[in-house]
C-alpha cells in the first residue's frame, strides 16, 4: 500500500498551481494521473513566515499536550473534579478528622441554584470518600458518601426545599418545613428505602449557632440521621451500619451523628 504525504508550504491567501506529473496503469487498462502541490513562480514560499507559523503550532501543543522543550511530556496538572475534591483536616490527637465541604466543589440541582452552603462533620481514622452513584437511594441528591468497611458508611442528601413548599424563600428554617414527625416521614423512606413507620426509636430537637437540627434514629436498619435547612436546600446527614458494626461502634457512629454542622 503506498503513503501519501501532504507537505503545506503556502498560507491560506496564497495560490499554488498543480501540475500534472505522470500517469499510471490502475491495472485495469486506466490512467491514473498523479499531481503535485507546488507555490506558483510568482508566490514563492516565505520561509520566515513559515517558522514563524511553525513556532506558533509548536506553542499551542506545549499548551495543549503538555510538551515542553528538551523536557519531553511535561506533567499533568489536574484541577478540581466534579464531586471529588478533598476536604478532610490534618488528624487529631484522637486521629479524628474534620471534613468540610469545599467551596470549590461542583454540585447544585438545576439552573439558577444559589451554591450549596459548606457543611462539616468529623470521622474517624481509616474512614475515606467513596463515589456516589445516581443509583444510589438518594439518587443524583447525594451530595458526599464516606465509609469504612469494619464500622460502617454515611452520606449526605441536599434536596431542595421546593419539594416541601414554595414560599419558603431563599433562607429556609428548618421549622417551617414542619415538625420532625412530618420531616422523617417525607424524606425517610428516601434514607432507608422503605416506610419508616414503627422504625423511628427516638426523635430529637437541638440548636446550634442559632440554627435548628433535628436527629433520628432508626431500627431496622440501623442510622442515625440529621437533618437541618440552610439557604434554599435541606441536608440529610445519615449514619448507618450492619448489626455487628453498629453493636461495636454504636459510640464512634453516634459521635458522628451529632458533629454534623452547616457551616
Amino acid at each position: 500500500m503506498g503513503t501519501t504525504t501532504l507537505i503545506g508550504c503556502c498560507s491560506f491567501y496564497w495560490r499554488c498551481n498543480q501540475k500534472i506529473i505522470g500517469s499510471v496503469s490502475d491495472g485495469h487498462g486506466n490512467g491514473i494521473s498523479r499531481t503535485r502541490a507546488c507555490c506558483s513562480d510568482e508566490n514563492i514560499c516565505d520561509m520566515s513566515n513559515l517558522k514563524r507559523r511553525t513556532a506558533l503550532v509548536a506553542g499551542v501543543s506545549s499548551a495543549v499536550f503538555g510538551f515542553s522543550g528538551g523536557e519531553g511530556l511535561a506533567a499533568v496538572k489536574q484541577g478540581l473534579l466534579a464531586g471529588r475534591v478533598p476536604g478532610l483536616s490534618e488528624p487529631d490527637e484522637q486521629g479524628w478528622r474534620t471534613y468540610r465541604r469545599p467551596d470549590e466543589k461542583s454540585g447544585g440541582h438545576g439552573v439558577g441554584w444559589s451554591p450549596i452552603i459548606p457543611y462539616s462533620f468529623s470521622v474517624p481514622p481509616q474512614w475515606e470518600e467513596v463515589p456516589v452513584s445516581i443509583a444510589d437511594l438518594g439518587g443524583t441528591e447525594i451530595d458526599l458518601r464516606f465509609a469504612n468497611s469494619k464500622q460502617g458508611r454515611l452520606f449526605v442528601i441536599v434536596a431542595p426545599v421546593l419539594r416541601f413548599a414554595d414560599n419558603l424563600g431563599d433562607d429556609a428554617k428548618l421549622e417551617l418545613i414542619g415538625p420532625p414527625e412530618k420531616l422523617i416521614s417525607a424524606f425517610g423512606p428516601e434514607v432507608i428505602g422503605e416506610n419508616v413507620e414503627g422504625k423511628v426509636l427516638s426523635m430529637e430537637v437541638t440548636q446550634h449557632s442559632g440554627r435548628t437540627y433535628y436527629q433520628f434514629e432508626l431500627e431496622p436498619p440501623h442510622v442515625i440521621i440529621t437533618a437541618t435547612a440552610a439557604g434554599n436546600r435541606l441536608y440529610l446527614f445519615s449514619v448507618t451500619a450492619n448489626g455487628l458494626q453498629w453493636k461495636r461502634n454504636y459510640k464512634d457512629l453516634k459521635r458522628i451523628a451529632d458533629s454534623f454542622r452547616v457551616v
